[in-house]
Formats: structure tokens, C-alpha cells, sequence
């Protein structure tokens, strides 16, 4: 193990780092482009890395920008949606024009065939030459309303592919304003939204469990070790999150070291049972570096489980979850605690501040 002024100094020069690389660079000191570049660095995030390998020399902000949308929707999310705005509304005007074109050509047309129509109902005045002249000048109308059809076609055709594109990255920015960019699972955003859902019906009230988890010392862990290492064990334990539940299950990073996993379809005995087994998967997870070898030492959890049945709403399910899980703070650490075995808690409970 590294000694706390080893890791206080490496991520000091991490930021050191960073700051000269921009200066180099040319990147205003922008917080959005500091935590691109800071990302980047420490690598924590490869693909991000690599997208600001492909910089230029001088990279623009609207390049800078563009990664940022890519990897850190929650700080580019007004102006997502205002460029969205923007085009949408010049592809509407662009159509609605469209249209009163095909229109005008329409009527147009209408009214050749109302004067065609007026000379042959006069038989008096038809001739061969009459009907070979009106003949023509209707194959030319014709014509040419069918092609002007086809052009105003293709370009309602075109005009629809770009509102999807439009459409298509309203969706991704959606989810990724949703996603956690450290581990790339839900975030406090998302997680709000579906704590909510399950009190929209008696159903999600009485087949949902709300999971909270604390890493146990994770202080002390980016204390030591530093915040890149931090990191790394929070992504290993997303990760292993995701590949131990079902995947119609829902888990979330609520907070630096916490998440949540929504648990629907179970009783409060196989809740119990996720989280006992996920609990111990992470126990006996080896944390080492892929680069040094260096061995982190075992990493720990705590949980704390409510049913949805047992409180009134949102706030109330997370309170109590919450309180679970601050029971198994207190009593050791490393372990599962169900709401439901507490007992009534009385306001001591709230006052505490996690490790």
C-alpha cells in the first residue's frame, strides 16, 4: 500500500497534469472542459481517452463540446435540447413551404383541367387540330405535376430522415442524461423517476424493494489510494451489480459511493437473498491493478432493504431503506439489514453522517 502522501502527491500531479495539457492545448479553463480533460487523464473512462487522443492540436470548443454531449450529458443538456429546438422548427417551416408549393401547383393544375373540360363540353368549335393542341397541353400539365409531385416527395422523404436523426439524438441525449458517465448505469436522475413510478399503482406498492448501498470506508480507500483508484472500485462494483441481477432490475449510483437497486416481483425473503448473495460476490472480489498488481484489499458493502409496502410513498421507502442501511453502518458493517426487523426508530436515526 502506497502511503497517504504517495497518493496525496499523485493526484496533485494529476491536476497539475491536467491544467498544463490544456495550457498546451489552448483549452479555455472551463469546468466542462477541466472534468473532460481530468477523465481523460486518469483514465478512468478509455473511450473518452481516446477521443481526446484524436484531438487536433488546437481543438475548438465546439469540438470539446461535442465530447462533452457524448460523455457528459447532464452539463450540456439546454443546449442539446435548444439545437434540437431550432432545427426542428427549420425543418417544420421547410415542409409547411413544401407543401404550399405542392398546393399552388395543384391548384394550378385544377384550373387546366377546368379550361380543358369548358372547351371540349363545345362541340361546335372541336377539330382534330383542337384536340391534338388540347391533347398536348395536358400530357405537358400532366407531366409536370407528376414530377413536381416526385421532387416534393423526395424532399418530404429527406425532410423525414433528418427529424428522425433529430428525434434519434433527443433519445440518446435522454439516456444519457439518465446514465451515470462513471460506471454507464442509472443515475440519482433516473433513480428519482423510477422510486416514484412504483407508487402509481397498487401493484408496483406491492411487488417493489428498494436496496440501498454504502461501500464501507470508501474515505479511507481514495484517502489512500487516491480518487482514480476510487473510481476504479466504484466501476468494478457497478459492474458486478449489473451482471447479478435480472436485467429487467433496476440499479442506480445515487451518490459518490451509493446506489440502489429497485427489486420487482420478490418477496422480502428473495430481496433478502439478492442482496445477501451481491453483498458477498463483492466480499470476495479480488480489487487489484491491472497494471501494477497492486492488491486494494477486500472491499465491503452494506445494505439496507424496505418493501415498498412498508412505507407511504418515495421519501418514505428511501428513509427507511436508508435507515436499514445506517443499521448495518453501526453494527459492523458488511452486511444486510431488512427495515422490517428494526422495530420503531425514533429522529436519532437521521441524525448520522455515513463513512
Amino acid at each position: 500500500m502506497q502511503p497517504v502522501a504517495a497518493q496525496t502527491e499523485r493526484s496533485t500531479d494529476i491536476a497539475s497534469t491536467v491544467v498544463a495539457t490544456m495550457r498546451q492545448l489552448g483549452v479555455l479553463g472551463l469546468p466542462r472542459n477541466y472534468e473532460i480533460f481530468y477523465e481523460a487523464l486518469s483514465g478512468t473512462n478509455r473511450e473518452l481517452s481516446l477521443a481526446v487522443v484524436s484531438l487536433s492540436n488546437r481543438p475548438t470548443q465546439d469540438e470539446l463540446d461535442q465530447i462533452g454531449r457524448a460523455f457528459f450529458a447532464h452539463n450540456h443538456g439546454p443546449g442539446i435540447v435548444e439545437h434540437a429546438r431550432d432545427v426542428i422548427a427549420r425543418e417544420l417551416e421547410e415542409v409547411a413551404s413544401l407543401l404550399r408549393s405542392e398546393r399552388s401547383h395543384i391548384e394550378k393544375y385544377g384550373r387546366i383541367l377546368d379550361e380543358t373540360s369548358s372547351g371540349l363540353s363545345n362541340r361546335s368549335l372541336l377539330s382534330q387540330d383542337l384536340l391534338q393542341k388540347i391533347a398536348g397541353a395536358m400530357a405537358v400539365a400532366t407531366n409536370s405535376t407528376i414530377d413536381h409531385g416526385r421532387q416534393v416527395a423526395s424532399m418530404l422523404n429527406d425532410k423525414t430522415a433528418e427529424l428522425e436523426s433529430v428525434k434519434s439524438k433527443l433519445e440518446e441525449y435522454k439516456r444519457l442524461a439518465d446514465t451515470d458517465p462513471l460506471t454507464q448505469i442509472w443515475n440519482r436522475r433516473a433513480f428519482d423517476k423510477e422510486i416514484t413510478r412504483i407508487y402509481n399503482s397498487n401493484k408496483g406498492i406491492l411487488f417493489n424493494a428498494l436496496i440501498l448501498v454504502d461501500i464501507d470506508r470508501f474515505k479511507d480507500i481514495n484517502d489512500r489510494y487516491g480518487h482514480p483508484v476510487g473510481d476504479k472500485i466504484i466501476q468494478i462494483i457497478a459492474e458486478i451489480f449489473q451482471t447479478s441481477i435480472r436485467g429487467d432490475m433496476f440499479v442506480a449510483r445515487t451518490g459518490g459511493e451509493e446506489f440502489a437497486l429497485i427489486i420487482e416481483g420478490a418477496s422480502e425473503d428473495a430481496t433478502y437473498d439478492i442482496a445477501e448473495r451481491i453483498r458477498a460476490l463483492i466480499e470476495q472480489t479480488p480489487f487489484t491493478s491491472s497494471q501494477t498488481g497492486m492488491n486494494y484489499g477486500t472491499v465491503t458493502v452494506s445494505m439496507g432493504i424496505c418493501m415498498a409496502s412498508e412505507a407511504e410513498g418515495p421519501e418514505d421507502l428511501y428513509t427507511k431503506a436508508d435507515r436499514a442501511l445506517y443499521r448495518s453502518k453501526v453494527s459492523g458493517r458488511n452486511r444486510v439489514t431488512r427495515h422490517s426487523t428494526m422495530g420503531r426508530a425514533g429522529k436519532s436515526w437521521l441524525l448520522y453522517k455515513k463513512d
